[in-house]
């Protein structure tokens, strides 16, 4: 199948009064048209930069130091601004962590997810609320033609949340990135939007991008994964794969702290130590000072990306 989006080598920066930290080295990975990938790892491993800069989002001090984003054969990095404009929201769309800071206070839902309709598609006011109606609808929004005219503050955060849904598919775009779109809401709530962001994969055939650190909701919901660590992509592989035959130490280490995974009243496992600054990444292997099969060439050399079948990894232990 043809690549939707393909993320090759991407390197992202941030200067600082501490130096240069490196929070995207060298990532690659690619989202098929119809396909979930779910991209998972600790805080401050770089799912959330990658995404930014699919969008071209990143701001200063940040910069995209290398690499290319090629989505549909285009590379989004070569793009004038104004170029790249037309491509957000219309054609990529971004659905972000917390709905209270990423919807604006002071407008309408129907004015919010209007305002790119009309921007994109040339249609009058009225127009753009009715499609907004509908889109609402679309979401399992109760009462749409009431809720569009709604304030954020007045929704819960599970309709908030199937707003901003309704905002990134309002142009049914081809791709679609979710950064950790159900942590803030509680069990019931989260499986219904994961239920919905997958119904909406069926019926659109978008790409989506689903970035979390719950390896829980990426079985329910992805075809592939994406483990990243320390701004790299460690492996990655076909979600049942990945699953059943984890090779990194590290993906071993994430699957055996799931509490589902253990025997009832076993201690959870954790990974010992912490993840590094990305300010001071270690020499080699940046899992090393935490991997329980260290070899000392782990210490001194980076691995290179080995493919084992449909899977990748980044490790010693397969080269």
């Amino acid at each position: 199948m043809k690549k939707l989006l393909e993320i090759d080598n991407l390197t992202v920066r941030f200067s600082g009064p501490d130096g240069v930290a490196r929070a995207v080295n060298g990532v690659s990975y690619a989202v098929e048209a119809g396909q979930a990938v779910g991209v998972v790892g600790e805080s401050g491993c770089g799912k959330t930069v990658t995404a930014l800069s699919i969008l071209r989002l990143i701001q200063p001090p940040g910069k995209i130091s290398g690499g290319r984003i090629l989505f549909e054969g285009t590379d989004l990095l070569t793009l004038s601004e104004e170029e790249m404009r037309k491509v957000r929201g219309a054609e990529i769309a971004m659905i972000f962590q917390e709905p209270m800071t990423a919807l604006n206070p002071v407008f309408t839902i129907g004015d919010q997810i209007g305002e790119g309709i009309r921007l994109h598609r040339g249609v009058g006011k009225k127009e753009a609320r009715q499609q907004a109606i509908e889109g609402l609808a679309r979401v399992g929004v109760p009462d749409p033609a009431g809720r569009v005219d709604a304030y954020p503050h007045q929704l819960s955060g599970g309709l908030r949340q199937r707003a901003m849904i309704a905002m990134a598919l309002a142009l049914d775009p081809k791709l679609v990135v979710a950064d950790e779109p159900t942590t803030a809401l509680d069990v019931t709530i989260q499986a219904q939007i994961l239920d919905l962001m997958n119904r909406m994969r069926v019926d659109t055939g978008a790409g989506f991008v689903l970035i979390t650190h719950d390896l829980g909701v990426v079985a329910q919901t992805c075809d592939t994964v994406v483990v990243m660590y320390a701004g790299r992509v460690v492996e990655s592989a076909p979600v049942g794969e990945l699953f059943e035959n984890p090779r990194h130490p590290y993906t071993r280490g994430l699957l055996a702290s799931i509490p589902s995974r253990g025997k009832p009243g076993e201690r959870l496992r954790e990974i010992p130590g912490s993840v590094p600054s990305i300010f001071a990444l270690p020499q080699g292997c940046p899992f090393h000072p935490r991997c329980p099969e260290v070899m000392e060439r782990c210490r001194v050399e980076a691995p290179p990306p080995v493919a084992i079948g449909l899977a990748t990894v980044e490790c010693w232990l397969h080269v």
